[in-house]
Protein backbone atom coordinates (compact mmCIF):
# COMPACT_ATOMS: atom_id res chain seq x y z
CA UNK A 1 0.00 0.00 0.00
CA UNK A 2 1.46 3.21 -1.22
CA UNK A 3 1.32 6.72 0.71
CA UNK A 4 0.42 9.48 0.33
CA UNK A 5 1.53 13.31 1.78
CA UNK A 6 -0.53 16.03 1.66
CA UNK A 7 -1.00 19.85 2.99
CA UNK A 8 -3.58 21.64 3.51
CA UNK A 9 -3.45 25.45 3.03
CA UNK A 10 -5.51 28.68 2.53
CA UNK A 11 -6.59 31.67 4.17
CA UNK A 12 -7.42 31.95 7.52
CA UNK A 13 -10.90 30.70 8.57
CA UNK A 14 -11.01 29.52 5.24
CA UNK A 15 -12.01 26.06 6.86
CA UNK A 16 -8.65 23.86 6.21
CA UNK A 17 -8.87 21.92 10.54
CA UNK A 18 -12.50 21.46 9.50
CA UNK A 19 -11.92 20.03 6.31
CA UNK A 20 -9.35 17.75 7.56
CA UNK A 21 -11.78 16.99 10.38
CA UNK A 22 -14.67 16.14 8.65
CA UNK A 23 -12.12 13.92 6.59
CA UNK A 24 -11.46 12.15 9.40
CA UNK A 25 -14.54 11.86 10.72
CA UNK A 26 -16.56 11.10 7.80
CA UNK A 27 -13.85 8.27 6.85
CA UNK A 28 -14.19 6.76 10.44
CA UNK A 29 -10.30 7.68 11.10
CA UNK A 30 -11.16 8.73 14.70
CA UNK A 31 -10.67 6.53 17.75
CA UNK A 32 -13.79 6.40 20.33
CA UNK A 33 -11.71 7.99 23.06
CA UNK A 34 -10.53 11.07 20.64
CA UNK A 35 -13.85 11.13 19.65
CA UNK A 36 -15.38 11.72 23.21
CA UNK A 37 -12.72 14.10 24.13
CA UNK A 38 -13.79 16.38 20.88
CA UNK A 39 -17.58 16.20 21.35
CA UNK A 40 -16.82 16.79 25.32
CA UNK A 41 -15.10 20.28 23.88
CA UNK A 42 -17.26 21.06 21.83
CA UNK A 43 -20.57 21.68 24.22
CA UNK A 44 -19.97 25.33 22.96
CA UNK A 45 -21.45 24.90 20.14
CA UNK A 46 -24.78 26.71 18.76
CA UNK A 47 -26.13 24.15 17.18
CA UNK A 48 -25.11 21.06 19.18
CA UNK A 49 -22.80 19.86 16.08
CA UNK A 50 -19.06 18.77 16.64
CA UNK A 51 -16.45 21.11 16.01
CA UNK A 52 -13.94 19.38 13.81
CA UNK A 53 -11.29 21.53 13.57
CA UNK A 54 -10.24 20.13 17.13
CA UNK A 55 -8.84 17.40 15.71
CA UNK A 56 -6.18 19.30 14.15
CA UNK A 57 -5.81 22.05 16.43
CA UNK A 58 -3.85 20.79 19.30
CA UNK A 59 -2.36 23.92 20.91
CA UNK A 60 -4.29 25.67 23.65
CA UNK A 61 -3.30 29.28 21.78
CA UNK A 62 -4.47 27.89 18.75
CA UNK A 63 -8.00 27.11 20.04
CA UNK A 64 -8.32 30.24 22.15
CA UNK A 65 -7.30 32.16 18.77
CA UNK A 66 -9.14 30.32 16.19
CA UNK A 67 -6.25 30.03 14.05
CA UNK A 68 -3.88 26.97 13.28
CA UNK A 69 -0.06 28.48 14.31
CA UNK A 70 2.22 25.50 13.72
CA UNK A 71 2.25 22.51 11.66
CA UNK A 72 -0.16 19.80 12.74
CA UNK A 73 0.09 15.91 11.01
CA UNK A 74 -2.38 13.56 11.06
CA UNK A 75 -2.16 10.19 9.75
CA UNK A 76 -5.27 7.89 8.42
CA UNK A 77 -5.71 4.95 6.15
CA UNK A 78 -8.06 3.88 4.04
CA UNK A 79 -8.51 0.37 2.21
CA UNK A 80 -7.30 1.60 -0.61
CA UNK A 81 -4.01 4.02 0.51
CA UNK A 82 -1.91 5.83 3.91
CA UNK A 83 -2.34 9.39 4.42
CA UNK A 84 -0.17 11.85 6.23
CA UNK A 85 -1.84 15.62 6.25
CA UNK A 86 -0.07 18.44 7.24
CA UNK A 87 -1.98 21.50 8.51
CA UNK A 88 -0.67 24.43 7.30
CA UNK A 89 -1.28 28.12 9.14
CA UNK A 90 -2.89 30.78 6.97
CA UNK A 91 -0.95 33.93 8.43
CA UNK A 92 1.94 35.57 6.34
CA UNK A 93 4.18 35.66 9.32
CA UNK A 94 4.11 31.77 9.49
CA UNK A 95 5.43 31.32 5.59
CA UNK A 96 8.15 29.18 7.19
CA UNK A 97 5.95 26.68 8.94
CA UNK A 98 3.90 26.32 5.35
CA UNK A 99 7.39 25.39 3.96
CA UNK A 100 7.85 23.08 6.37
CA UNK A 101 4.68 21.22 6.04
CA UNK A 102 4.81 21.20 2.27
CA UNK A 103 8.73 20.14 1.53
CA UNK A 104 7.57 16.59 1.51
CA UNK A 105 3.94 16.64 -0.10
CA UNK A 106 2.55 15.12 -2.97
CA UNK A 107 -0.19 16.97 -3.02
CA UNK A 108 -1.67 20.32 -2.08
CA UNK A 109 -5.38 21.01 -1.13
CA UNK A 110 -5.82 25.11 -1.31
CA UNK A 111 -8.88 25.89 0.06
CA UNK A 112 -10.65 28.87 -1.14
CA UNK A 113 -13.98 30.26 0.34
CA UNK A 114 -16.59 30.43 -2.01
CA UNK A 115 -17.48 33.90 -0.93
CA UNK A 116 -14.46 35.72 -1.12
CA UNK A 117 -12.82 34.32 -4.18
CA UNK A 118 -8.88 34.21 -4.86
CA UNK A 119 -7.11 36.47 -1.83
CA UNK A 120 -3.40 37.59 -1.48
CA UNK A 121 -2.66 34.21 1.10
CA UNK A 122 -4.58 32.09 -1.97
CA UNK A 123 -1.55 33.61 -4.34
CA UNK A 124 1.04 32.87 -1.59
CA UNK A 125 0.41 29.48 -0.76
CA UNK A 126 0.25 28.60 -4.54
CA UNK A 127 3.52 30.20 -5.19
CA UNK A 128 5.07 28.42 -2.71
CA UNK A 129 3.97 25.04 -3.27
CA UNK A 130 4.98 25.59 -6.76
CA UNK A 131 8.18 26.71 -5.30
CA UNK A 132 8.45 23.43 -3.85
CA UNK A 133 7.37 21.58 -7.44
CA UNK A 134 4.17 20.20 -5.60
CA UNK A 135 3.17 18.07 -8.61
CA UNK A 136 -0.70 18.12 -7.91
CA UNK A 137 -2.67 20.62 -6.57
CA UNK A 138 -6.32 20.09 -5.67
CA UNK A 139 -8.44 23.61 -5.27
CA UNK A 140 -11.07 22.89 -2.83
CA UNK A 141 -13.82 25.69 -3.18
CA UNK A 142 -15.53 25.65 0.06
CA UNK A 143 -18.63 26.85 1.85
CA UNK A 144 -20.77 26.21 -1.13
CA UNK A 145 -23.65 26.12 1.03
CA UNK A 146 -23.30 29.20 1.78
CA UNK A 147 -23.91 30.24 -1.41
CA UNK A 148 -26.89 27.79 -2.20
CA UNK A 149 -23.90 25.71 -4.23
CA UNK A 150 -24.06 28.10 -6.91
CA UNK A 151 -22.54 26.32 -10.27
CA UNK A 152 -21.94 29.68 -10.99
CA UNK A 153 -19.96 31.08 -8.50
CA UNK A 154 -17.79 27.61 -8.58
CA UNK A 155 -16.84 28.25 -12.30
CA UNK A 156 -16.11 31.58 -11.70
CA UNK A 157 -13.51 30.56 -8.85
CA UNK A 158 -12.28 28.19 -11.23
CA UNK A 159 -11.25 30.41 -14.18
CA UNK A 160 -9.46 33.24 -11.32
CA UNK A 161 -7.29 30.72 -10.23
CA UNK A 162 -6.98 28.59 -13.19
CA UNK A 163 -5.32 32.49 -14.83
CA UNK A 164 -3.10 32.79 -11.42
CA UNK A 165 -1.98 29.07 -11.78
CA UNK A 166 -0.92 29.91 -15.86
CA UNK A 167 1.92 31.77 -14.25
CA UNK A 168 2.46 28.69 -11.73
CA UNK A 169 5.12 25.13 -12.77
CA UNK A 170 1.47 22.52 -11.73
CA UNK A 171 1.53 19.36 -13.12
CA UNK A 172 -2.69 18.64 -12.82
CA UNK A 173 -4.98 20.91 -10.93
CA UNK A 174 -8.35 19.70 -9.90
CA UNK A 175 -11.11 21.27 -8.66
CA UNK A 176 -14.31 20.29 -6.28
CA UNK A 177 -16.87 21.96 -4.72
CA UNK A 178 -17.05 21.49 -1.29
CA UNK A 179 -19.04 21.81 2.30
CA UNK A 180 -16.16 21.32 5.38
CA UNK A 181 -19.16 21.88 7.71
CA UNK A 182 -21.70 19.74 6.26
CA UNK A 183 -19.35 17.47 4.42
CA UNK A 184 -20.37 17.98 0.66
CA UNK A 185 -18.17 15.97 -1.56
CA UNK A 186 -15.36 15.23 0.99
CA UNK A 187 -15.76 11.69 1.32
CA UNK A 188 -19.22 11.08 -0.52
CA UNK A 189 -20.54 12.76 -3.49
CA UNK A 190 -23.37 15.35 -2.81
CA UNK A 191 -26.42 15.32 -4.18
CA UNK A 192 -26.28 19.45 -3.41
CA UNK A 193 -24.03 19.66 -6.65
CA UNK A 194 -25.86 17.83 -9.22
CA UNK A 195 -23.82 19.94 -11.63
CA UNK A 196 -20.39 18.59 -10.75
CA UNK A 197 -18.78 15.62 -12.32
CA UNK A 198 -15.76 14.80 -10.90
CA UNK A 199 -14.58 12.70 -7.60
CA UNK A 200 -15.12 13.36 -4.26
CA UNK A 201 -12.16 14.57 -2.10
CA UNK A 202 -11.03 11.32 -0.22
CA UNK A 203 -11.95 9.60 -3.77
CA UNK A 204 -9.43 11.62 -5.79
CA UNK A 205 -6.58 11.40 -3.14
CA UNK A 206 -7.30 7.48 -2.90
CA UNK A 207 -6.98 7.63 -6.83
CA UNK A 208 -3.99 10.26 -8.25
CA UNK A 209 -1.23 8.50 -9.72
CA UNK A 210 1.87 8.94 -7.84
CA UNK A 211 4.35 6.63 -9.69
CA UNK A 212 4.63 9.02 -12.16
CA UNK A 213 6.46 11.37 -9.87
CA UNK A 214 9.14 9.50 -8.80
CA UNK A 215 12.58 10.47 -10.50
CA UNK A 216 13.90 7.44 -11.83
CA UNK A 217 15.57 8.13 -14.53
CA UNK A 218 18.43 10.48 -12.33
CA UNK A 219 20.06 7.88 -10.83
CA UNK A 220 21.41 9.72 -7.15
CA UNK A 221 22.99 7.65 -3.95
CA UNK A 222 24.30 9.60 -1.07
CA UNK A 223 26.51 7.53 1.72
CA UNK A 224 25.20 7.55 5.06
CA UNK A 225 27.32 5.27 6.68
CA UNK A 226 30.06 2.87 5.48
CA UNK A 227 30.31 -0.21 6.69
CA UNK A 228 33.48 -2.05 7.83
CA UNK A 229 33.36 -5.38 10.10
CA UNK A 230 36.50 -5.91 9.42
CA UNK A 231 36.62 -9.36 11.28
CA UNK A 232 37.99 -12.65 10.67
CA UNK A 233 34.41 -13.68 8.77
CA UNK A 234 33.91 -10.31 6.85
CA UNK A 235 37.83 -9.01 6.33
CA UNK A 236 37.42 -7.26 2.80
CA UNK A 237 34.28 -6.21 3.24
CA UNK A 238 33.45 -2.66 2.34
CA UNK A 239 30.00 -1.35 1.98
CA UNK A 240 28.06 2.06 1.01
CA UNK A 241 24.79 2.28 3.59
CA UNK A 242 21.88 4.89 1.87
CA UNK A 243 18.63 5.39 0.89
CA UNK A 244 18.35 5.66 -3.09
CA UNK A 245 17.01 9.41 -3.75
CA UNK A 246 16.59 8.71 -7.31
CA UNK A 247 16.63 6.53 -10.06
CA UNK A 248 17.48 2.89 -10.48
CA UNK A 249 20.59 1.00 -9.65
CA UNK A 250 21.89 -2.28 -11.37
CA UNK A 251 24.75 -4.69 -10.95
CA UNK A 252 27.19 -3.98 -13.62
CA UNK A 253 26.57 0.16 -13.56
CA UNK A 254 29.60 2.27 -14.28
CA UNK A 255 29.60 4.88 -11.26
CA UNK A 256 30.99 8.09 -10.54
CA UNK A 257 31.97 9.14 -7.04
CA UNK A 258 31.72 13.38 -6.01
CA UNK A 259 33.44 15.21 -4.88
CA UNK A 260 36.33 13.38 -6.03
CA UNK A 261 35.44 12.09 -9.23
CA UNK A 262 36.68 8.54 -8.90
CA UNK A 263 34.94 5.64 -11.17
CA UNK A 264 33.76 2.23 -10.47
CA UNK A 265 31.80 -0.48 -11.07
CA UNK A 266 28.73 -1.87 -8.88
CA UNK A 267 29.78 -5.40 -7.87
CA UNK A 268 26.77 -6.35 -5.11
CA UNK A 269 23.85 -4.23 -4.23
CA UNK A 270 21.95 -5.77 -0.50
CA UNK A 271 18.90 -5.16 0.14
CA UNK A 272 17.66 -6.08 3.75
CA UNK A 273 20.58 -8.09 3.76
CA UNK A 274 19.89 -9.87 0.55
CA UNK A 275 21.47 -9.40 -2.31
CA UNK A 276 19.46 -8.35 -5.67
CA UNK A 277 20.21 -7.39 -8.98
CA UNK A 278 18.69 -3.88 -9.14
CA UNK A 279 17.45 -1.83 -6.63
CA UNK A 280 15.50 2.30 -6.89
CA UNK A 281 14.51 4.63 -5.26
CA UNK A 282 13.50 5.34 -2.07
CA UNK A 283 14.89 1.79 -0.79
CA UNK A 284 17.57 1.74 1.55
CA UNK A 285 20.49 -0.14 0.34
CA UNK A 286 24.07 -0.96 0.85
CA UNK A 287 26.12 -0.41 -2.78
CA UNK A 288 29.50 -2.52 -3.23
CA UNK A 289 32.25 -1.50 -5.70
CA UNK A 290 35.18 -2.69 -7.52
CA UNK A 291 37.19 -0.21 -6.76
CA UNK A 292 38.53 0.37 -2.82
CA UNK A 293 38.39 3.84 -3.39
CA UNK A 294 38.48 6.67 -0.71
CA UNK A 295 34.62 7.18 0.15
CA UNK A 296 32.91 8.51 3.22
CA UNK A 297 29.71 9.78 4.43
CA UNK A 298 27.73 12.62 2.45
CA UNK A 299 29.38 11.46 -0.87
CA UNK A 300 27.69 10.60 -3.84
CA UNK A 301 27.15 7.97 -5.91
CA UNK A 302 25.97 8.80 -9.62
CA UNK A 303 26.16 6.29 -12.27
CA UNK A 304 28.63 7.68 -15.05
CA UNK A 305 25.79 8.46 -17.88
CA UNK A 306 23.90 10.75 -16.08
CA UNK A 307 25.81 12.95 -13.81
CA UNK A 308 24.61 15.76 -11.05
CA UNK A 309 25.80 19.18 -11.05
CA UNK A 310 29.38 19.68 -8.96
CA UNK A 311 30.18 22.93 -8.05
CA UNK A 312 30.82 25.05 -4.75
CA UNK A 313 29.29 27.96 -6.23
CA UNK A 314 25.31 27.51 -5.67
CA UNK A 315 22.15 30.01 -6.70
CA UNK A 316 19.14 28.84 -4.72
CA UNK A 317 15.87 30.24 -3.23
CA UNK A 318 15.86 30.35 0.60
CA UNK A 319 13.17 30.83 2.98
CA UNK A 320 14.05 32.22 6.31
CA UNK A 321 13.16 30.20 9.47
CA UNK A 322 14.90 31.70 12.30
CA UNK A 323 15.34 35.58 13.66
CA UNK A 324 19.22 35.90 13.31
CA UNK A 325 19.89 38.25 10.56
CA UNK A 326 21.56 36.76 7.28
CA UNK A 327 23.30 38.95 5.46
CA UNK A 328 26.35 38.84 2.60
CA UNK A 329 29.04 37.47 4.23
CA UNK A 330 27.16 35.10 6.30
CA UNK A 331 28.88 32.20 7.43
CA UNK A 332 26.37 28.61 7.64
CA UNK A 333 26.69 25.31 7.50
CA UNK A 334 25.33 23.84 4.66
CA UNK A 335 23.40 20.10 5.02
CA UNK A 336 22.28 18.33 1.61
CA UNK A 337 20.84 15.41 3.26
CA UNK A 338 23.92 13.57 4.72
CA UNK A 339 26.77 15.77 3.77
CA UNK A 340 27.54 19.09 5.40
CA UNK A 341 29.83 21.97 4.48
CA UNK A 342 31.16 25.26 5.39
CA UNK A 343 29.42 28.00 3.36
CA UNK A 344 29.02 32.02 2.63
CA UNK A 345 26.60 34.10 1.66
CA UNK A 346 28.28 35.57 -1.51
CA UNK A 347 25.50 37.41 -2.90
CA UNK A 348 21.59 37.89 -2.59
CA UNK A 349 20.24 39.09 -6.05
CA UNK A 350 16.67 39.94 -4.98
CA UNK A 351 13.20 39.34 -2.19
CA UNK A 352 10.47 37.30 -3.60
CA UNK A 353 6.94 38.94 -2.34
CA UNK A 354 4.77 36.07 -2.62
CA UNK A 355 1.78 38.17 -2.81
CA UNK A 356 2.32 39.55 -5.99
CA UNK A 357 5.42 38.19 -7.18
CA UNK A 358 7.24 40.92 -7.73
CA UNK A 359 11.09 40.63 -7.63
CA UNK A 360 12.62 43.71 -4.55
CA UNK A 361 16.19 44.29 -5.74
CA UNK A 362 18.94 44.09 -3.10
CA UNK A 363 16.71 44.12 -0.29
CA UNK A 364 18.46 46.09 2.94
CA UNK A 365 16.99 43.74 5.21
CA UNK A 366 16.42 40.05 5.54
CA UNK A 367 13.93 38.58 8.30
CA UNK A 368 12.25 35.66 9.40
CA UNK A 369 9.72 34.08 6.57
CA UNK A 370 11.12 35.99 3.66
CA UNK A 371 11.76 33.99 0.61
CA UNK A 372 15.15 35.31 -1.28
CA UNK A 373 17.66 34.02 -3.99
CA UNK A 374 21.00 34.29 -2.82
CA UNK A 375 24.50 33.36 -4.44
CA UNK A 376 26.52 31.05 -2.03
CA UNK A 377 29.70 29.85 -1.53
CA UNK A 378 30.87 26.19 -0.46
CA UNK A 379 34.16 25.55 0.92
CA UNK A 380 34.55 22.00 -1.08
CA UNK A 381 32.46 20.93 -4.13
CA UNK A 382 28.41 19.36 -3.47
CA UNK A 383 27.01 17.21 -5.80
CA UNK A 384 23.04 18.47 -6.73
CA UNK A 385 20.48 18.57 -9.32
CA UNK A 386 18.16 21.71 -9.83
CA UNK A 387 15.11 21.88 -7.03
CA UNK A 388 12.39 21.30 -10.25
CA UNK A 389 14.15 18.40 -11.37
CA UNK A 390 15.09 16.09 -8.37
CA UNK A 391 13.38 17.91 -5.08
CA UNK A 392 15.62 15.02 -3.35
CA UNK A 393 18.77 16.24 -4.36
CA UNK A 394 17.61 20.14 -4.91
CA UNK A 395 17.74 20.77 -1.28
CA UNK A 396 19.51 21.56 1.60
CA UNK A 397 19.36 23.32 5.03
CA UNK A 398 21.61 26.25 6.23
CA UNK A 399 22.77 26.01 9.91
CA UNK A 400 24.32 28.54 12.05
CA UNK A 401 27.16 26.78 13.85
CA UNK A 402 27.00 28.35 17.24
CA UNK A 403 23.64 27.88 18.22
CA UNK A 404 22.85 25.08 16.15
CA UNK A 405 19.44 26.76 14.66
CA UNK A 406 17.87 26.26 11.22
CA UNK A 407 18.41 29.73 9.74
CA UNK A 408 16.82 29.17 6.13
CA UNK A 409 15.51 25.96 3.91
CA UNK A 410 16.55 26.20 0.25
CA UNK A 411 16.29 25.18 -3.10
CA UNK A 412 18.76 25.32 -5.51
CA UNK A 413 18.65 26.30 -9.09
Amino acid sequence: MDLLRFITCGSVDDGKSTLIGRLLFDSQAVSSDILETIERQSRNMPDGSIDLSLLTDGLRSEREQGITIDVAYKYFTTPRRKFIIADAPGHVQYTRNMVTGASNADLAIILIDARHSVVEQTRRHSMIASLLGIPHVVVCVNKMDLLAYSENRFNEIVNEYQELAQTLHFKHIEFIPVSALAGDNVVEKSDNTPWYEGLPLLELLETVELKSDRNLADARFQVQYVIRPKNEELHDYRGYAGQIQSGIYKLGDKVTVFPSGLTSEITAIEVNQQQVQEAFAPQAVVLHLQDDLDISRGNTIAKSDNLPTVSQDLDAILCITDHSSLQVGSKLLLQHNSATVKSIVKDIYYQLDVNNYNKIENPETVKLNDLIKVRLRTAEPIAFDGYQKNRRTGAFILINENTGNTVAAGMME
